[in-house]
């Protein structure tokens, strides 16, 4: 009798923690909220844990088959490149990107709720309401705050085919507007009731996101009975990524490009150790993917832009057979169009790019100095992913060797 009492007073508590854990992370939400906007009530945020039952209950056959597809990267990997595979994968998916651009940008701004912990815990809750088509978690962080849910401030909206077809796309003359076009089309301010109502219509989605730096936070979201979840972590080689960096954010980089002209790197500086920092996050999370830990299992798959580069059709392949979906004669033409082009891409997000001449061309822009930086504090990272060390500068630049081990992670 006194172990059914200890178990039923166990049960108690955990809950008790459960719901502070919760309203803690709505707590932050709240405040964040009054302070863009104080005369605004905050919303009251769905409560998915108390919800499952009835959802489960409920779901049609389109929810049923529906997979949801997580990209994972950090900038500069050529994420938005690889989203594309499934952004244009025809009617049936709905992909979003960068939606947690948001977020990070309000807690940056904020004294509270910047612990590791609590911003992976919110980008975890707003990734799981957009998942389940919810887009009112997210227009917490939309500054300035949407207006009866319509907004023409969400980040890279033109990026999303699904944003820009009808009915959610509301074709517009005037030049007025001319600021939302889309990528085919003028738009409308962005009605994100209708937006849901799109995403609710689509078998499969997927979120293409540089903000989550810990895999094991995402654990919940993963074991949400009401998703079907397939993680994808892309990783590229340390060394490209700074090279790339420091020609997409030049003003961010002006600091290594010092360094490249003076021929030291001061390893205790701050700038360097946030790139070990951020080497360290990629190699801890992908240690937790790789290990295949029971929530996990199945549902990761790490996957190296340098072999999507040199294999575009043959990864892309690989990645719509690890979610489960179909892959779609418009996503393989897109593929093909854009992998094979001898034309000069525009600006830092192209998706339009030569990928076997993309893969090698960091090696030409980074000094043989900053090589070196990067593989004395990303060592452990480069050397889990298969990336070989550099030892002098005529390597680096000879083409004819590859830096790359052929591995396979899955």
């Amino acid at each position: 009798m006194k172990t059914k009492y200890a178990i039923v007073f166990i049960f108690i508590v955990a809950l008790v923690i459960i719901e502070k854990e919760s309203n803690i992370i709505s707590r932050v939400s709240d405040k964040l909220i009054q302070r863009q906007n104080p005369q605004q009530t905050p919303q009251t945020p769905l409560d998915y844990r108390n919800n499952t039952s009835d959802n489960l209950l409920g779901l049609s056959s389109l929810s049923r088959g529906r997979k949801h597809i997580l990209l994972l990267a950090t900038t500069r990997t050529g994420s938005s490149f690889v989203g594309e595979f499934f952004n244009q994968h025809g009617e049936s998916m709905f992909y979003l990107f960068e939606p947690l651009w948001h977020v990070e940008r309000m807690l940056a701004s904020s004294e509270e709720g910047n612990t590791g912990t609590m911003v992976g815990d919110v980008y975890r809750d707003v990734l799981q309401g957009l998942f389940l088509c919810d887009f009112s978690p997210l227009e917490r962080f939309i500054s300035p705050s949407p207006q009866e849910h319509v907004t023409a401030a969400l980040f890279r909206r033109e990026s999303s085919v699904s944003l820009c077809e009808e009915p959610v796309c509301k074709p517009v003359i005037k030049d007025v507007f001319e600021r939302y076009h889309c990528k085919t089309r003028r738009c409308g301010p962005l009605n994100l009731t209708l937006a849901a109502e799109s995403c609710k219509s689509k078998q499969h989605h997927a979120i293409k996101t540089v903000r989550v730096r810990q895999l094991d936070s995402l654990q919940p979201l993963v074991e949400d009975p009401r998703l079907d979840i397939r993680i994808i972590q892309l990783v590229r080689d340390p060394r490209a990524i700074l090279a790339s960096r420091m020609v997409a954010f030049s003003s961010k980089y002006r600091t290594w490009k010092t360094w490249a002209l003076d021929g030291q790197v001061p390893e205790d500086d701050e700038e360097v150790k946030r790139l070990k920092g951020n080497c360290d996050h990629i190699r801890m999370s992908a240690e937790v993917g790789l290990s295949q830990p029971r929530w996990l299992r199945g549902r990761y798959m790490l996957v190296r832009y340098e072999d999507i580069a040199r294999y575009p059709m043959e990864k892309a392949q690989e990645m719509y057979r690890f979610t489960g979906i179909p892959f779609s004669d418009k996503a393989r033409d897109w593929i093909v169009r854009n992998t094979q082009t001898t034309q000069g891409a525009s600006g830092i997000y192209s998706t339009q790019k030569n990928s076997s001449e993309q893969a090698e061309k960091w090696r030409f822009n980074i000094p043989f100095t900053l090589a070196q930086a990067v593989q004395r504090v990303c060592g452990p990272t480069m050397e889990l992913f298969g990336y070989k060390f550099v030892h002098d500068k005529n390597t680096l630049v000879n083409k004819s060797i590859s830096l790359l081990e052929e591995k396979v992670f899955y």
